[in-house]
């Protein structure tokens, strides 16, 4: 379930990142959506359960593949299985976070302890801030590069 956003300005924005080159303003564009990425991650992090301290370590931020210059998506996400980082070692059920969505959503048995929905609600608003504050400071420091080249 994605959410997405737009900045107001979007135009704008999207005008200036062509002007900077296809290149350059998806670089400008993937690192500034990172960091709002990022911000979610730290607050899921903060939130998840700390019984083995295993599952902070494996919520983790990823590109996602998409097509276009001016797009550019991530997921936060909890590492699991023949992905986690304990992959190719003898399997440790304390040491592998796949319990992560009975914990999230809940069982018959167990009431749910959710963690990346909350810190997504929490901290959406403030990292389409950060996006959009990064993505600024972003194309000025090129512009004022670019300006200072010619």
């Amino acid at each position: 379930m994605a959410d997405s956003r737009n900045i107001a300005g979007g135009k704008e924005v999207a005008k200036a990142l062509r002007e900077l080159g296809p290149r350059v303003g998806r670089k400008h564009l993937r690192g500034s959506v990172s960091k709002g990425a990022r911000r979610i991650r730290k607050k899921a992090q903060v939130l998840a359960p700390k019984d083995t301290g295993e599952m902070e370590k494996d919520i983790q931020v990823k590109r996602d593949r998409t097509e276009g210059d001016h797009i550019a998506s991530f997921s936060v996400y909890v590492r699991v299985g023949k992905r986690s980082r304990l992959a190719g070692r003898t399997r440790d059920v304390d040491k592998d976070s796949f319990y992560w969505i009975f914990q999230e959503m809940g069982t018959a048995k167990a009431p749910a302890q959710p963690f990346m929905r909350p810190a997504f609600e929490s901290e959406k608003e403030a990292a389409v801030d950060d996006i959009a504050a990064e993505l600024d400071r972003r194309i000025q420091k090129e512009a004022a590069d670019m300006a200072r080249g010619s």
